[in-house]
């Protein structure tokens, strides 16, 4: 599933190819990835202009001229950018005919993806009782400090949870623990203040380097539009063997019904 990083990727991406660019029609292959109905779908949205690109945890939003298009990824979707006459695939869902002639094409295997149209606003920190930004100066240490200690939850499952931090995903609650030594199993409410505060730092450390890298290209999840990931070169203790501090062997469990890996040697469970 692509996190924060490669959803950052994606809409840097799109920004550079489609901004300004008109929908002069919109073709829906599979309904179902709409919240809406088909005909207010394209009402709504032809004729209107992508103006410009934001992101909200692992949402793409799309700001047109006067309402917002919201795009989740979901497991496995991807955008493509293609001439009109480009093949089909049987995984194109949504397909956006723009003014240059070209094609927005929205494909998904698992169809789990999911579009909505919402009004504009001039900040979205309300949006779907998402959780701060990782970047934000709302993650703080007296923010972290006041939600984990309701948490009697094992720390990497919390940190999971999109109404705590937006973004975090997997692979990367696993890099982050690992940074900052602390076991996925540990209950999140007795981490200390300096246990928070490396949460904190190494959280946008990492998120900052992976977007710089364009996000993990990993197992099922590859981006598109000609980008590849590179942090998976990076990574420390995800689906990896040996732990490269120590060099005993990585141990995947499930936490939270998620697998996850980490040292049992440098990650010791308080």
């Amino acid at each position: 599933m692509p996190e924060l990083p490669e959803v950052q990727t994606v809409l840097d991406t799109l920004e550079t190819r489609i901004k300004d660019r008109e929908i002069v029609d919109i073709r829906i292959l599979y309904e179902p990835i709409i919240e809406c109905s088909k005909r207010t779908f394209r009402k709504k949205l032809i004729g209107q202009h992508f103006r410009s690109f934001r992101r909200r945890g692992k949402y793409l939003l799309f700001e047109m001229d006067d309402l917002t298009l919201v795009s989740h990824l979901r497991m496995e979707g991807k955008y493509f950018i293609v001439d009109e006459d480009y093949p089909l695939s049987k995984h194109d869902h949504v397909i956006f005919c723009l003014d240059d002639g070209k094609q927005l094409r929205y494909n998904d295997v698992r169809k789990f993806g999911r579009m909505e149209l919402i009004e504009k606003k001039e900040e979205y920190e309300d949006f779907h009782g998402l959780g701060p930004e990782p970047f934000s100066d709302r993650f703080n240490v007296s923010y972290c400090e006041e939600y984990l200690s309701k948490k009697k939850l094992p720390i990497k499952q919390v940190l999971l949870d999109q109404s705590f931090v937006a973004g975090i995903g997997n692979i990367y609650a696993d890099e982050i623990l690992f940074a900052i030594r602390v076991n996925p199993k540990t209950r999140a409410d007795i981490l200390d203040e300096q246990d928070i505060r490396n949460l904190i730092k190494e959280t946008r450390k990492i998120l900052k380097k992976a977007i710089k890298a364009g996000g993990t290209t990993i197992r099922s999840y590859t981006s598109s539009l000609g980008v590849t990931g590179r942090f998976q070169l990076s990574l420390n203790v995800h689906t990896m063997e040996k732990c490269p501090i120590c060099g005993n062997d990585i141990k995947k469990i499930t936490v939270g019904g998620r697998g996850t890996y980490y040292c049992e040697k440098c990650q010791v469970e308080k």
